[in-house]
């Protein structure tokens, strides 16, 4: 008798797609990162103050996050590949353009403006709205491993890029990164990406077609309460704006991170090296702390797992803060590690549980708009303090004691009620996996 075995399926097209923008968060992203890595010596050259450069890096924050929603209509208007592309390859040539900064007013402009908008287009927020439509029941999982490419990018190129630093000069490290993003990201775009599941026969997850009635129908799911196809409808209930108020927050407790954490650390005698080393270890443990949350809030409450990281990185700033020495930056590395970037699947997440996914791309959007608002003013407060006070102490001191409130605000969204993840489990049948 003949031995058949059943065909192995092929791989889901979809996870290809979360490949190439976990590719992109780790070379995009990651290059703006490093930004930190730049401060002292582009400020030594140049006699800016802390709080001169600093501006220059929350224009950036700002302008990333209000051009985030138009970037998110973009994207659901005509697609997402062709919005990531176009941004990729304006944000590889701006950060090789910052090679050649000589002003303030040059850096604002190429690092605060072009480059700034180039970003909006390869955000996980952009890729998170993709994403979105390529997977349902495991929609937060992937999101969690496109945003640990941020972290990837933060272990990885940030002590590459004080490394080279070192070796050369920043000149050249610009430079190195913008080819970066126009040699790699970009043709990886190119190849992989896709819009919509539908157009290559797909369906959500790699699920076989959906059940059909007596007339040969699909059987379509249930729409929830807060199902939208406007993104303005959004903004007349309460879960966005919890969500929002919560990621203004988080923008102001991360972002300020980005650009004062390596010049923090240099303050208490550490070695560039170790300080940079000190950043990549954080990031690593965001790797973890982002692909565990996805995972988790495909299993378990999505709103319940946002209060929590927004619990543990409040009580991280307070290790920061009461540890003493260089010990304090380890300590809140590890702490801080895991809240880093969890935030950003479980919001992306529970977004397009609560509002559906035909306006997802500017309904993310508004929420980030919050994100880097907290970032911009947070960045500046942090950098005006310190030429005021030579420390970080009082910056610090107000970032984490931001979070608890956060925590509260994320933990009071009725999930259940608005859910669209609740209403399928109820009643849709169970589907074979990808």
């Amino acid at each position: 008798m003949l031995n058949i075995k059943a065909a192995k399926p092929p791989i889901y097209f979809g996870w290809y797609i979360v490949a190439t923008t976990m590719f992109m968060a780790f070379v995009g992203v990651g290059t703006r990162q490093g930004f930190g890595v730049f401060v002292v010596p582009m400020s030594d050259e140049f006699g800016w103050s802390r709080g001169t450069i600093s501006l220059a890096a929350s224009l950036g924050v700002l302008l990333n996050g209000a051009i985030q929603p138009f970037m998110g209509g973009l994207l659901d208007r005509f697609g997402g590949r062709k919005v990531v592309l176009l941004s990729l390859l304006l944000l590889g040539v701006s950060t090789f353009a910052l090679a050649f900064t000589f002003n303030i007013l040059f850096l604002i402009f190429v690092y605060g403006l072009v480059s700034s908008v180039a970003l909006s287009g390869v955000s996980i927020t952009t890729a998170g709205a993709m994403l979105s439509k390529w997977f349902k029941r495991r929609r937060a999982t992937a999101m969690g491993l496109n945003a640990a490419g941020i972290s990837i990018g933060g272990l990885l190129l940030v002590p590459f890029a004080m490394y080279l630093l070192q070796a050369t000069n920043w000149r050249v490290t610009w430079a190195v990164l913008g080819l970066l993003v126009l040699g790699l990201a970009l043709p990886l775009a190119l190849i992989f990406l896709r819009d919509d599941p539908a157009k290559m026969g797909l369906y959500p997850d790699g699920d076989p077609a959906p059940p059909e009635d007596a007339a040969g129908n699909a059987i379509k799911a249930r729409r929830g309460p807060l199902e939208t196809d406007r993104w303005s409808d959004s903004l007349g209930s309460m879960p966005i704006w919890q969500m929002s108020a919560s990621y203004f927050v988080c923008g102001a407790t991360t972002t300020m991170l980005a650009v004062h954490f390596v010049p923090y650390a240099l303050g208490l005698g550490i070695s560039p090296g170790t300080a940079a080393l000190a950043f990549g270890f954080m990031m690593g443990l965001n790797v973890i702390g982002g692909i565990a949350a996805g995972i988790l809030s495909d299993r378990f409450s999505r709103k319940n797992l946002l209060a929590l990281t927004y619990l543990i990185r409040g009580f991280a700033y307070i290790l920061l803060l009461v540890v003493p020495g260089g010990l304090s930056l380890w300590v809140f590395a590890a702490v801080a590690g895991f809240s880093w970037i969890a935030t950003a699947p479980l919001t992306t997440a529970l977004t397009a549980d609560v509002y559906g996914i035909k306006s997802i791309g500017t309904i993310s959007g508004i929420t980030f708009l919050f994100h880097a608002i907290g970032g911009f003013f947070s960045i500046l407060m942090a950098g005006f303090l310190f030429d005021l006070t030579q420390s970080y102490t009082l910056p610090f001191a107000i970032a984490g004691a931001l979070l608890f409130p956060a925590a509260l605000s994320a933990f009071t969204i009725k999930e259940r009620k608005y859910s669209m993840r609740y209403l399928d489990q109820a009643t849709a049948p169970v589907a074979a996996g990808a």
